[in-house]
């Protein structure tokens, strides 16, 4: 496979590859390392038990993994990354309102990712952070601009790789073969159940504005429900799984360093062992690292076309990829292990900002235009969507503020309404349904008999052309 010719374009049927079950390991391998294992330490740092923690995590992650499966059937049916259809929503130009909260998404994982992992390492084995992050990176980078395929195959090998050591690890804490010197039992609390379900289900909501940039070169006759099970079974069972070895490493043996904590247990199951199984896991979270590398670089180029007339070329979206890499390394050496709280708080702040889209695509996709639109109009400044997006933009603004009284950014900030509920945090999902319906409301007025001529002339022109942004915006390579 060579590198990836393709970022924002129409995938067309003669492109399309790939198989449903790669879904499943591609997503399970997504939350199959220590990041969401560090996910698990949330309930118990509040004093909820083990058990609870696992049932809240468990819960919550069956919720959240929902709205990324549905977002999923998208990318076979349309062949077009997920923020290019959003134009639909809100706009050839409005669209750009919800990209910056992505693109901060992306780079803020990564950002954490980093620092998590040169931490860890340095706990470990002794590295200096600063080397291992930009070893890290440089491979998430390279991995993203070699593109999809590599991508799907990186992460085909580590899981693999992980899954039979996971395994292993389980058994032996199952077996009752690792002590716990610190048990911790906990007991059971509303604010923190409610907390630890959070997190999980917010968790995989974040995936939400990525997972059809990985499933729009299946074919496009691909069956909705089979992409949609097999991204929910491979993003929930990982993560699930790792939130309770999470649950049970904080509650057993006091870990509050997902990464240290592996070495740890590992190495009580037979020395080297611990070594072993955290640098898979490093392997993993890297390979995450540049699906965040990717879909960012989708992000960056699809605002960037929504703002000026360029087309989307190689060198631009190689461009776009290193410049991200050198944006978070930067970021990842102005911050520390102490500094890592902010960090988060930062990430659920944006998590706040991606809800309200998340709700606005999925009802405009299912229940407004039924999966239904004209492709090429995506690529039209002045097209049937238009520039701004009134319906799609007011329904988001007003999810967003809707959300603020309940926001809940540990160490920084805490909402009148989430004071008066104790700490609890549902900003997130008052947001959801805010904007949701405001959307659907809104929606009531739309006639789908109004763009049929338009989605009549799309078909006509993608079963012609190999590229709809050839054809729709000739524009003017700039690079």
């Amino acid at each position: 496979m060579t590198v990836e010719s393709k970022s924002i374009d129409y995938v067309a049927e003669h492109e399309r590859h790939g198989r449903v079950i790669d879904q499943a390991t591609f997503w399970f391998l997504g939350n199959f390392h220590f990041f969401t294992i560090a996910i698990g330490f949330v309930g118990p740092s509040m004093g909820l038990s083990l058990g609870y923690t696992t049932l809240a995590g468990a819960l919550g992650i069956l919720f959240g993994t929902l709205f990324a499966a549905f977002h999923a059937s998208q990318g076979a049916e349309l062949g077009l990354p997920q923020m290019i259809q959003s134009r639909a929503q809100f706009g050839f130009r409005g669209v750009v309102v919800v990209l910056a909260g992505t693109l901060l998404t992306f780079v803020g994982f990564n950002v954490a990712d980093s620092v998590l992992t040169a931490h860890g390492l340095n706990g470990i084995l002794g590295w200096d952070g600063k080397p291992v992050t930009l070893v890290i990176s440089a491979a998430a980078a390279l991995l993203a601009i070699y593109g999809h395929d590599w991508l799907h195959r990186i992460f085909r090998w580590c899981f693999l790789l992980c899954l039979p050591l996971y395994g292993l690890l389980t058994l032996a804490i199952v077996a009752g073969r690792i002590p716990a010197p610190h048990p911790t039992g906990g007991g059971f609390s509303a604010t923190a159940f409610f907390a630890q379900f959070a997190a999980s289900a917010s968790y995989n909501i974040a995936y939400a504005p990525s997972v059809s940039d990985y499933s729009r070169y299946l074919p496009r006759g691909t069956n909705r429900r089979a992409i949609i099970a097999a991204v929910y079974a491979g993003a929930s069972s990982s993560a699930i799984w790792l939130i309770a070895v999470g649950a049970w490493l904080a509650t057993r043996l006091g870990a509050s360093d997902g990464l240290v904590a592996l070495n740890d247990a590992g190495n009580i199951v037979f020395p080297g062992f611990g070594v072993l199984l955290s640098l898979a896991s490093v392997a993993a979270l890297t390979a995450a690292m540049g699906l965040n590398a990717y879909s960012g670089m989708l992000t960056v180029v699809t605002a960037l076309s929504s703002l000026f007339e360029m087309r989307p070329t190689g060198r631009l979206r190689t461009i776009t990829i290193v410049a991200l890499a050198l944006v978070w390394v930067a970021l990842a050496f102005a911050s520390s292990a102490n500094s890592i709280e902010l960090l988060f708080a930062v990430l659920t702040m944006m998590l706040y900002l991606l809800i309200p889209w998340t709700a606005i695509n999925l009802i405009d996709y299912f229940f407004v235009r039924r999966g239904r639109y004209a492709i090429t109009q995506l690529f039209v400044p002045d097209g049937i969507y238009g520039a701004w997006g009134a319906r799609g933009l007011v329904a988001y603004a007003t999810g967003f503020a809707a959300t603020l009284p309940f926001l809940v950014l540990p160490a920084v900030y805490m909402g009148p309404a989430a004071r008066a509920l104790g700490g609890l945090d549902l900003g997130w999902l008052v947001g959801l349904l805010v904007s949701g319906a405001v959307y659907l409301g809104l929606a009531r007025s739309f006639d789908a008999t109004s763009e049929a001529a338009a989605i009549r002339e799309s078909e006509i022109a993608l079963d012609r052309v190999p590229s709809v942004t050839q054809v729709a915006c000739p524009a003017i390579a700039v690079l």
